[in-house]
């Protein structure tokens, strides 16, 4: 699996918010923060909604990875989607992106993203696969 774990941010943004994190895109997390509305409002409604993840993530050196479908609009630091810690049994659930970020640079290790990941199916697909595998594959 080939990965980089260089963030490279666009010289030129067309999105509409700045992304608090070195790791996210303005584009992704614009995009990010619309499933969290949507999401939204779905469960007002009692409906379900099932993203593609947007952005995977990962732990250079660990097994540590997230597949984040969208952000908390109220709460824009808390992503929620695919958590896997490497243990066997990655679950869906909310991350702080923030926290992480904080603690991985105290360490002096940076979380980096997945250029070459394109989704091919919903969180929700991910997550059955990851379960039977026991860890996310994408």
């Amino acid at each position: 699996m080939a990965t980089t774990t260089t963030c490279i941010v666009p010289a030129r943004s067309t999105s509409l918010r700045l992304s608090p994190f070195p790791f996210i895109t303005d584009e992704q997390f614009d995009l990010l923060l619309a499933n969290g509305l949507i999401s939204r409002e779905h469960q007002q409604r009692d409906a379900h909604f099932d993203p593609a993840p947007v952005v995977k993530l990962y732990l250079p050196g660990s097994d540590f990875a997230w597949l984040i479908a969208e952000l908390d609009p109220e709460a824009p630091t808390l992503g929620w989607g695919l958590i896997d810690l490497g243990v066997g049994f990655p679950e869906l659930g909310f991350v702080d992106l923030q926290e992480i970020h904080e603690v991985c640079a105290k360490r002096r290790v940076f979380i980096a993203q997945d250029w070459h990941f394109r989704p091919a199916k919903s969180v929700g697909q991910y997550a059955r696969d990851a379960r039977r595998a026991g860890r996310i594959v994408t």
